[in-house]
């Protein structure tokens, strides 16, 4: 497992590059503490979903990038113990990064199923804080005239 997550992070950071992100260097025991370590929400994505797609891949990379740029330690209990303001702000971008990819490729079949997801951050997630409400309604809003796309249009 240790090589697969090596490899699916050495591929992702190709991509970030091509597309002009400056990602912060992630190890392997660090995006494996991240995606096996302590939530307070109801993500149920594990692991497995995560290394076998490239857009979530992306997005967890980038998340952790975010919170590595304010200066977070990446361990089992980061999520716990940060500010929820800090994790969101590093979820919103990430979610907004991978969507922003998805319509880069044209997926719009991902682009919608992901929209759901985000639909529900936006206006149902109990954790959000107030202050990232409006910030999670303007990435909905920002993607919402494609996820009535159908695919392969």
């Amino acid at each position: 497992m240790r090589a697969e997550i090596s490899d699916k992070i050495k591929r992702t950071m190709k991509i970030l590059k091509e597309l002009n992100y400056k990602a912060e260097n992630v190890s392997v025991e660090e995006f494996h503490d991240w995606m096996t370590g302590e939530i307070f929400s109801d993500d149920k994505t594990t692991l497995r979903e995560v290394l076998d797609s490239e857009y979530l891949m992306i997005h967890e990379v980038v998340e952790i990038s975010e919170l590595k740029k304010t200066g977070r330690r990446i361990n089992k209990r980061v999520i716990v113990e940060s500010p929820k303001t800090v994790i969101y702000e590093a979820h919103l971008y990430a979610q907004e990064f991978e969507m922003d990819y998805a319509l880069i490729k044209k997926d719009y079949s991902w682009l919608k199923d992901r929209l759901k997801h985000h639909k529900s951050v936006a206006f149902d997630d109990p954790n959000l804080p107030d202050s990232m409400r409006t910030r999670a309604l303007e990435i909905y809003r920002k993607f919402k005239k494609f996820g009535n796309i159908a695919p392969n249009q």
